[in-house]
């Protein structure tokens, strides 16, 4: 048999017949307490190795097994899956499970805030060097590897400003000197970048994105390439890191139709990204499918496509006239997150969570979430918020 398409792996990956019996959508098991026989048989299981196994409820029941093992069968060549409660859960799980006192982290320069405190927070203090690097320094990452440095953390495209790296590039440096990669693959999902196939040693998704898909559900993943799994396992179990049954089970549920609402979600904010392009309030649009994108030349070779995450930098402009565009918008939500089926708007300044790549734009910064609403509502509600800023900027 052929292997299988993404669009069919995301339907049928982690139903096996001893977790579902039968039913469609593999149930919610609930345990904390696991009862056996005997001693003899508490024993035995307690020495033995758990996975898939019951054993205790933190080690999990088939309702997180289900969903870990599906974002398995969605990264060819990976080992394993793990869940987490956040998706900086996993980010912060992985990293302690790879790096030492005395260790050196290479950290993207546009990374996601959390993790960028992560690393400057706990990581400093446990005696953990970070130095933050150029997102597209592609090959040139090399100059900055010295003995210490033990892992390499890629996030493509950057979370705010979207700078899509040279991950080839850097996996082949990484190979070269033993250094573990780890990857940020929230925006783009297994499906629109096989991170593991391509040499990351772990890839980590907010699962609260788009796995979920519903803005209900904090959940995080971290899987891991062949031979990398037994450590970040260790590091979750004495970290006592789980995920409840219920938010596996809803995030399996997202998981079934998230390759139809990625297409959707691609497709609407490519066609907004193009409009605001043309418009004259707006100075730069950074989706990375733009030619204009910095690192969009990867994203061609890499890429299998885009998802519903961009922004764009306001042609001059306030804080008060970004304001004045976001407030009035009817279909755009105003909060965090992403990965839903409703749209946001939120003001972001990336000047303020950078180290060695200083940001200057002509004016302030959107970022767009784009939802699962009509694409002409959306654009319509942009145009009115455009000439509320035009208004508000004098």
């Amino acid at each position: 048999m052929s292997e299988k398409k993404d669009a069919t792996k995301v339907v049928s990956a982690g139903r096996r017949p001893e977790w579902t019996q039968g039913i469609v959508n593999p149930p919610v098991w609930r345990a904390s307490t696991i009862l056996y026989d005997s001693v003899a048989e508490l024993r035995a299981r307690g020495g033995a190795d758990t996975h898939h196994k019951l054993f205790y409820g933190r080690r999990g029941t088939p309702t997180q097994w289900s969903l870990a093992e599906a974002l398995t069968e969605l990264e060819p060549g990976a080992e394993a899956t793990l869940l987490f409660p956040s998706g900086v859960a996993a980010v912060s799980t992985a990293l302690l499970a790879v790096l030492d006192p005395g260790d050196e982290l290479l950290l993207a320069d546009s990374v996601y805030d959390p993790t960028r405190n992560f690393a400057a927070g706990m990581l400093a203090r446990f005696g953990i060097r970070t130095t933050f690097y150029d997102p597209l320094i592609g090959a040139g990452i090399a100059d900055l590897c010295t003995d210490r440095t033990k892992a390499i953390f890629l996030e493509s495209p950057g979370s705010l400003t979207f700078e899509v790296q040279d991950i080839p590039a850097i996996i082949g440096v990484a190979k070269q000197r033993g250094i573990t990669t780890l990857i940020d693959n929230t925006w783009a999902t297994p499906l629109l970048l096989p991170a593991i196939q391509m040499g990351i040693d772990y890839s980590i998704l907010a699962c609260t994105k788009y796995i979920v898909g519903h803005s209900d559900v904090m959940l995080g993943s971290v899987t891991a390439a062949e031979g990398q799994y037994q450590r970040l396992r260790a590091a979750a179990y004495q970290l006592g890191q789980t995920a409840s049954p219920d938010d596996a089970w809803l995030g399996a549920r997202g998981l079934r139709t998230m390759a139809v609402r990625l297409e959707q979600h691609g497709r609407a904010a490519l066609r907004i990204a193009q409009w605001l392009a043309t418009r004259p309030e707006v100075a730069r649009v950074l989706h990375p499918a733009l030619p204009s994108c910095p690192g969009h030349e990867f994203f061609v070779r890499d890429f299998k496509g885009a998802s519903g995450l961009f922004s764009f930098v306001l042609n001059g402009g306030s804080d008060a006239a970004r304001a004045a565009l976001i407030d009035g918008l009817e279909h755009f939500g105003i909060g965090f997150s992403w990965g839903g089926y409703e749209s946001l708007a939120l003001p972001v300044d990336p000047q303020r969570h950078r180290s060695v790549t200083p940001w200057q734009a002509e004016g302030p910064v959107v970022r767009l979430q784009i939802g699962l609403e009509d694409p002409d509502d959306l654009i319509a509600d942009l145009e009115a918020g455009l000439a509320r800023f035009t208004a508000a900027r004098g």
